[in-house]
């Protein structure tokens, strides 16, 4: 996914010169083909997580559409005070980058995972967040990003993602794409783990349970207008990311649809509230945290859901 963010980027650049990009110190040949034609809007800050915030902020303020990448710990939690008071609470239209975000870098450890990055983002007035599943909604998303002028939050993965649509979808921000109607529950799911939400959905096809596929690539504003639907249509909702179950998207469908008093009843399924460590690859990591179609059928046959 971080090849197709470097590639669109570059792309857009090409008609847009209020585009910047501040990196810290990584993907260096991802952004020679932009360095080519816009070398001083491609600007390497360093191992400065936060000054390199500051910078896009004071950039923006000058009229640019400024993006930040580095890895998602670093370019969120390193240099959270930064976008707190520099970008969301100044309103700027800074759209901050996390590559290789929840458990892309398994085998770096905790220092590397990414699971309280939606939370700390979600917390901040002004801003917006967006996970793409795949290449394909990156590529479909982040020009919409661009004309949000807003503060923004993009949570990419790493590299090697499988493509999740058969077709080139129609995606809007702030509205969810509905993959696979059904009728007797909904799966909700945000970013890169979207092929296990697929591989439930098989599963619970399997024991003919006809349920509702969605991508939630926006989690912040939520679709309100789906979510109120679907509460008066289905009677439980899962959810699944690749973030703590605490304060993530999951919490964000709970809040809003107890606010709502609805019946629907909601179960949640990402992160456990531990760390992850000793793990060789994303697949292992997964199997550690429960997150597997096994431990997520059990779980529901538990609950009396299937």
């Amino acid at each position: 996914m971080r090849n197709a963010f470097a590639r669109v980027l570059t792309e857009l650049a090409k008609t847009d010169e209020r585009l910047v990009l501040f990196y810290a110190d990584i993907g260096n040949r991802l952004f020679n083909p932009l360095k080519e034609f816009a070398l001083e809007r491609t600007i390497n800050a360093g191992i400065a997580e936060a000054n390199m915030a500051s910078m896009a902020a004071g950039s923006a303020m000058m009229g640019h559409k400024p993006f930040i990448y580095t890895i998602t710990p670093f370019t969120t939690a390193r240099n959270f005070e930064q976008i707190k008071i520099d970008i969301a609470y100044q309103n700027q239209p800074v759209i901050i980058v996390g590559t290789g975000s929840g458990l892309a870098y398994a085998n770096l450890g905790p220092t590397h995972h990414s699971f309280e990055d939606i939370a700390l983002m979600r917390a901040l007035p002004n801003m917006n967040i967006v996970c793409p599943a795949d290449a394909q909604e990156l590529e479909i998303l982040m020009p919409q990003l661009i004309e949000l002028n807003a503060p923004c939050y993009f949570r990419i993965g790493k590299k090697n993602e499988p493509t999740v649509h058969n077709q080139k979808p129609n995606l809007e921000f702030g509205k969810a794409y509905t993959m696979q109607p059904g009728e007797t529950l909904a799966i909700l799911a945000t970013g890169t783990i979207m092929p296990l939400a697929q591989a439930l959905h098989t599963e619970l096809a399997a024991k003919g349970i006809n349920a509702e596929l969605v991508s939630f690539h926006t989690v912040k504003p939520l679709d309100t207008d789906y979510l109120d639907t679907a509460v008066s249509r289905f009677n439980h909702i899962i959810t699944l990311e690749e973030h703590n179950v605490s304060g993530g998207f999951g919490s964000a469908i709970l809040e809003y649809v107890s606010d709502l008093n609805a019946s629907a009843k909601v179960h949640r399924f990402g992160i456990p509230d531990y760390f992850i460590d000793q793990v060789h690859s994303p697949e292992d990591a997964r199997i550690k945290a429960g997150l597997t179609v096994n431990d997520i059928t059990n779980a529901l046959a538990q609950r009396g859901v299937i």
